[in-house]
């Protein structure tokens, strides 16, 4: 199953650190979208940059429909004013369980976080790309 080797690989990038901005296709540092982008890449799945252009790929899943390897977008306190895809801040891939392989935040590293009690408060939507 393609999305179980897409969140293997994901979880050999455990503590990796995170830097905004991340440089594309490398695995020294990531920002949430480039660190998406490369464990899809790594599948032969081309993904966009940025978690607003990633999240116009694949198709929209319900919350309650979600699967393992689908990709999640969150607003920001910085994004949470805007309106359409300007809202969109976080991209995350679901492990099942309610839980997210991610990296956010300066001095955070690609973690395993839970939906709740914080992130499904700033869900926007699923998407399914594979």
């Amino acid at each position: 199953m393609l999305a179980k080797k897409i969140i293997t690989t994901g979880f050999d990038f455990i503590g990796t650190p995170y830097v905004f901005n991340a440089r594309p296709y490398q695995t020294e540092n990531f920002d949430c979208s480039s660190f998406v982008q490369y464990i899809f890449y790594v599948h032969g799945i081309n993904l966009p940059r940025n978690s607003r252009q990633q999240f116009q790929a694949g198709k929209l899943v319900p919350f309650k429909k979600m699967k393992k390897g689908d990709l999640l977008f969150f607003t920001t306190s910085k994004r949470n004013d805007k309106e359409g895809i300007d809202k969109v801040g976080h991209v995350a891939l679901y492990i099942g369980n309610n839980k997210i392989l991610h990296t956010y935040r300066q001095g955070k590293k690609v973690t395993v976080s839970d939906l709740e009690p914080y992130w499904n408060t700033k869900f926007i939507g699923a998407k399914r790309v594979l």
